[in-house]
């Protein structure tokens, strides 16, 4: 999942204008089972793109605000939805997606608010949620970085959080001290390796991994000075032809985002946002505490080139799947290095997010991250709705 930033005007902005505290934080207003949110600072008005006649996507559900960026679908088909608070209130941070495009706090309302009231107890409430994540075993994991509008993580926030969505319980918190989430760092999406029992995680906002033994609880930063984590200095990506630049004129600078872990947990596939190189490590190099920074960043392989990516995920069949915002398309890398096309649809504006289900279904969001005020001067540009779509996997 991709993030932009934003200035220090645009914060104080954000701040007036929607009554933020706590960095950018506010509890939930209105009633469950509604669709939410706070229009953000310059929002612009939508526009609609034309669905193409032979496109396999179909839309789950669809939301003009807040801005959406995750996805996960548990066992049963239940839907979850991802809404961190950047430039946007959400209400519901983390919600369970409905009939008629409705949301339902997940796992309650208490965990949605975050406001003065409840600045002590940092580790029971969503703060800035950035991904949602659906293991094998049917459990819900929630990353939650803890950096409201992108600025500076919320001492004692950065936590990673495993639900069971049967009963609504949370299950486990694990905290992240600032060794492994620094005040500058931003946790960005999370793979759970079930047969070894750890979390693999991004961290875009420095640049690292950090790899979570679940069952100490302890967590280790790793390759955070490897170029494998790293934006590539100087280049431009471009989403949908416009050129990602900042309101200071500097160009996108995202560090490792996408992540993906192999069907038998044997490598970690990942990829800083602005490049073009795919990565992939062994998850049993990673695990290895004995190992120096110096020979882990022996062991990361270069596996191809891509087009620029947010979103990854891999199938049975070790294919690879990119979630490409340069062409608004879906793709998919072949274990020989072959990249096919899935669909080119123009309202995949910044697609951004996978969860592939047993069965074969894909699912993936769209967050039109290049629309936002950030990336064109300070006014928010015209856009399509924020959509969870589905489509099979071709075989």
């Amino acid at each position: 999942m991709a993030f932009p930033r934003f200035s220090s005007t645009d914060y104080a902005a954000l701040v007036a204008a929607t009554g933020l505290v706590l960095g950018g934080c506010s509890s939930p207003t209105t009633p469950a089972e509604k669709a939410v949110g706070t229009a953000p600072v310059d929002s612009a008005a939508t526009h609609t793109a034309t669905a193409p006649a032979n496109s396999p996507l179909q839309v789950v559900a669809e939301f003009n605000d807040p801005q959406m960026v995750g996805v996960a679908v548990a066992p049963g088909g239940q839907v979850f939805a991802c809404f961190p608070r950047w430039d946007w209130n959400p209400s519901f941070p983390i919600a369970k997606v409905g009939p008629n495009s409705t949301l339902t706090p997940y796992p309650n309302a208490s965990w949605c608010t975050w406001n003065d009231s409840v600045k002590s107890e940092p580790l029971k409430h969503w703060i800035c949620p950035q991904s949602v994540f659906a293991d094998k075993a049917g459990m819900v994991w929630v990353l939650d970085p803890a950096a409201p509008g992108l600025k500076f993580t919320v001492p004692g926030g950065p936590k990673l959080v495993k639900t069971d969505p049967k009963t609504g319980q949370v299950l486990l918190t694990i905290p992240f001290p600032e060794s492994v989430a620094p005040r500058k760092s931003y946790l960005n999406d999370v793979r759970i390796d079930l047969q070894n029992n750890y979390a693999y995680i991004t961290e875009s906002g420095l640049g690292a991994l950090v790899v979570v033994d679940l069952k100490t609880l302890k967590a280790r930063r790793l390759l955070d000075k490897h170029p494998s984590t790293k934006a590539v200095k100087g280049l431009v990506i471009k989403a949908a032809g416009h050129p990602m630049i900042d309101i200071q004129g500097k160009p996108a600078q995202f560090n490792a985002d996408g992540i993906a872990l192999s069907t038998d947990n044997a490598y970690l596939y990942y990829c800083p946002l602005t490049g073009h190189t795919l990565y992939r490590i062994k998850t049993a190099a990673l695990r290895d505490p004995a190992l120096s920074e110096a020979t882990l960043g022996q062991q990361v392989e270069t596996v191809g080139e891509i087009p620029a990516t947010d979103g990854l995920e891999i199938d049975a069949a070790n294919n690879v799947y990119l979630t490409s915002f340069e062409q608004s398309a879906l793709l998919r890398r072949t274990p020989a290095g072959k990249i096919e096309t899935l669909v080119q649809d123009d309202r995949l504006q910044w697609p951004d997010t996978y969860s592939l289900t047993p069965d074969g279904t894909l699912y993936v969001t769209n967050s039109s991250i290049h629309k936002t005020p950030n990336w064109n001067k300070g006014v928010g540009q015209p856009r399509p709705p924020f959509r969870i779509f589905k489509m099979a996997l071709p075989k």
